[in-house]
């Protein structure tokens, strides 16, 4: 029991549980923003395109509800069809976003590599006198061996 618990304090030093919970804050307001662009602009457009449907209406009734006077006996059994449209929906957007974004970095991380790669190649190297002489007897050598 001694050595788990040093095992989970060295996982929580190094910052993953920090790292984890930050990123769970961020994954659910990105969903939660995600979810109101979907349910407030995709879906009156699909609406509006697809003649007034509203998609999380739709429903598929197993078993409609018993009613005996104005008691309800048995609920009805429905399986709501739209909620689950919509969170697919919720589920590509998202995805298509988070793809876009990674993208969108590793397109910067590489542009900014390969600039200071170019930055490297780009100095200037300083010999030293010997170092100039040294490459001027290859020169010569490479030149008179062609």
């Amino acid at each position: 029991m001694k050595k788990t618990w040093q095992e989970f304090k060295d996982f929580a030093v190094k910052g993953n549980i920090i790292d984890l919970a930050i990123a769970v804050v961020i994954g659910t307001a990105f969903g939660k923003i995600v979810s109101s662009f979907v349910s407030d602009i995709v879906m009156p457009i699909i609406d509006f395109l697809f003649g007034r449907v509203n998609l999380t209406s739709l429903t598929w009734v197993l078993r409609p509800e018993l009613v005996k006077g104005v008691d309800i006996i048995k609920p009805a059994v429905v399986v709501n069809i739209g909620s689950f449209i919509q969170s697919v929906v919720d589920f590509l957007i998202i995805s298509l976003s988070i793809f876009f974004i990674i993208r969108i970095i590793v397109k910067f991380k590489n542009k900014f590599i390969s600039e200071k790669e170019g930055k490297r190649v780009e100095e200037p190297i300083i010999l030293s006198k010997d170092q100039e002489i040294l490459t001027e007897i290859r020169d010569i050598l490479k030149n008179n061996k062609q």
